[in-house]
């Protein structure tokens, strides 16, 4: 099992954890519950019409022929007529209207787990397999739509059938009734076994099925690195592997559950076999008419067909039970990151941030410890530090995509916690090294940042980000398709996009995160300007590890190991020798060969100032 996702199976009650499993599924058309009451009163009346057509012929064998009366035999004929077109009529109204509301059961499913999935914590994402999580979305809730729009249909019109002719079988001879239900205690410990071994080969199937998904996604997402390296054909047998246990899982399933029917169709045959012989005898003693005994085997064969039926029904059931557990795992799984019962919306007025004694860690280990300062409105702070310094871990505790073990943040005087959540990311614009567009066009992913922008204001947010110009270029300007993740651009036109962006977003607040770590010098400049425009009267956090970008913040916070190890403007940060002023050494002297210690921080200090324009 996943971390994140936790089972709430029962291994002390097993047939208690089914039957709740099974309340839980049917609880998902509660909402149309008047819907599913009309179809089963349908279904009820299209099956008794269909129970009366036995009784037709029995009346038939002892009455009309007997009496040889031609208009006897026409009304009845005619009878029987209208009740065949009145159960097909009914069985197609009943039948359409459950289906209906089944598939709306299974959308609002779809809907349910969507919108959860959005409600959970960054955290739960970086336990989980994108592709498992899609699987769940996609072939677990596929599964139970076969139940809630097909199988339930079939399942009530059996239902009900099966009893209406047992309840006729006892009525026209008790005895012969017995012959049926003899094999019900056979039947039903039989069913129990099958049920429990389906149910677990069920989950096994969905969770290999998630796996293919996943190793799927994996290798077409990083597509460029299977080509580049040949591994096509090790992707292919990772996925041969995976899609053979998916394979053998339903074979195994498929014998288990097809084996079940076919054995309960031989003993209800078997039964009826012994109703034929048994009704046989009566009818030549005269205990019973030619006209009973065809109504008897008629309802005997319904009987027969109800179970067959069913126990295949039963067994996509129990496949569904195996889904559904899935499924309310994942809908079971609470957010590490919620609203708190006094949470309000706040909009912003000058946006001040304080940290007050944060600690956070990522399990048992620490990356932040201690941390405390406080930026004023409009500051721009530059996070600077080696590689694990937790820089990027920093600012996401802004936007609460996780929340400090300890200590408190506030924005403007407000603790995040006394914020909702939706109200303190509505004033937080975010620029991150990987940008994530979306497979639309280039004026729907920069209007991502405030939906009901003008098509004016997606323009001047572009051309404030330097991206105006090679946007008019593409093929179609602004309604150009950027591929998934915005493969068709390069790096630094998707920054700007990213740029632009948070342009429209007009955020109090902005984080940028490595904003220029993967481009060029051409396009680093671009964004480089755009970026001084965009943070004037903003607060905002730099992380860069090019000083050209950070140099010019109004103050730099230096972290190592969790820990601020140097507070202070760029000069006073170099003139005091630290942690800051090696870094600033370590990369102007990258591939120089000669060591930044061999240089003393004032002469570094102008070399730098040189260097950097």
């Amino acid at each position: 099992m996943k971390p994140g996702i936790h089972s709430n199976t029962s291994t002390h009650n097993p047939n208690r954890a089914v039957w709740k499993k099974l309340l839980r599924i049917l609880a998902l058309g509660l909402p149309y519950r008047k819907r599913i009451i009309l179809s089963i009163a349908i279904a009820l009346t299209s099956v008794t019409a269909s129970l009366a057509v036995p009784l037709g012929l029995r009346e038939l064998l002892d009455t009309v022929l007997h009496r040889a009366d031609r208009s006897l035999l026409d009304r009845l004929a005619l009878g029987l007529l209208v009740l065949l077109v009145l159960r097909s009529a009914l069985g197609f109204l009943g039948g359409y209207l459950l289906r209906v509301t089944g598939e709306r059961i299974v959308a609002d499913l779809r809907l349910r787990i969507y919108a959860h999935l959005h409600g959970l914590g960054l955290d739960f994402f970086s336990n989980q397999r994108i592709g498992d999580i899609t699987s769940r979305l996609t072939n677990d809730v596929a599964l139970l739509r076969s139940v809630a729009s097909e199988a339930l249909v079939t399942c009530l019109f059996q239902t009900v059938r099966f009893i209406g002719c047992l309840i006729l079988v006892i009525v026209l001879n008790w005895r012969l009734g017995l012959l049926v239900l003899v094999i019900m205690p056979t039947t039903t410990v039989l069913s129990r076994w099958v049920g429990r071994r389906l149910q677990q080969l069920a989950r096994e199937t969905q969770d290999h099925l998630a796996e293919t998904t996943a190793v799927a996604n994996e290798a077409l997402s990083g597509i460029r690195v299977v080509k580049a390296f040949a591994r096509e054909p090790y992707e292919i047998g990772r996925y041969h592997n995976v899609v053979e246990a998916v394979f053998e899982f339903s074979r195994r399933a498929g014998r288990l559950s097809t084996s079940f029917g076919s054995i309960i169709e031989l003993l209800f045959s078997s039964s009826t076999i012994a109703i034929f012989w048994y009704g046989g005898t009566q009818l030549l003693r005269g205990s019973l008419t030619a006209g009973d005994l065809i109504a008897f085997l008629f309802f005997a064969q319904h009987i027969s067909q109800s179970v067959s039926e069913m126990a295949g029904l039963y067994a996509t059931f129990n496949s569904a039970v195996g889904a559904s557990e899935r499924i309310f795992d994942l809908l079971d799984t609470k957010s590490s990151i919620e609203d708190s019962p006094d949470a309000r919306p706040i909009t912003f007025q000058r946006g001040t941030v304080s940290l007050e004694s944060v600690w956070f860690g990522y399990g048992s280990s620490p990356v932040l410890c201690d941390i405390n300062f406080a930026v004023r409105s409009g500051e721009t702070v530059a996070l600077v530090g080696p590689s694990g310094a937790g820089k990027t871990t920093l600012l996401s505790l802004l936007p609460r995509f996780y929340d400090p073990d300890s200590g408190r943040i506030l924005i403007d005087g407000h603790e995040l916690r006394s914020i909702s959540l939706s109200s303190l990311r509505e004033q937080i614009a975010v620029v991150s090294q990987d940008v994530e567009l979306f497979s639309t066009s280039v004026k729907e992913n920069i209007r991502y940042g405030r939906l009901d922008a003008r098509d004016d204001e997606v323009q001047a947010a572009a051309r404030a980000a330097n991206a105006h110009y090679f946007i008019a270029e593409l093929p179609r300007g602004y309604d150009t398709e950027v591929g998934e993740r915005g493969v068709k651009l390069s790096g630094g036109q998707r920054q700007r996009i990213a740029i632009a962006r948070a342009f429209l977003k007009d955020a109090k607040i902005l984080l940028l995160d490595e904003a220029t770590s993967s481009v060029d010098a051409a396009s680093e400049g671009l964004i480089q300007e755009a970026m001084e425009e965009l943070v004037k009267e903003r607060t905002t956090f730099i992380i860069a590890h090019r000083f050209a970008t950070v140099r010019n913040a109004d103050r730099i916070l230096v972290l190592d190991k969790g820990l601020i190890v140097e507070d202070g403007t760029h000069n006073e940060l170099m003139a005091r020798g630290g942690l800051y002023c090696e870094l600033a050494g370590h990369q102007f002297y990258k591939g120089i060969d000669q060591s930044p210690n061999a240089v003393d921080a004032s002469t570094l200090e102008e070399k730098i100032s040189v260097g950097l324009g």
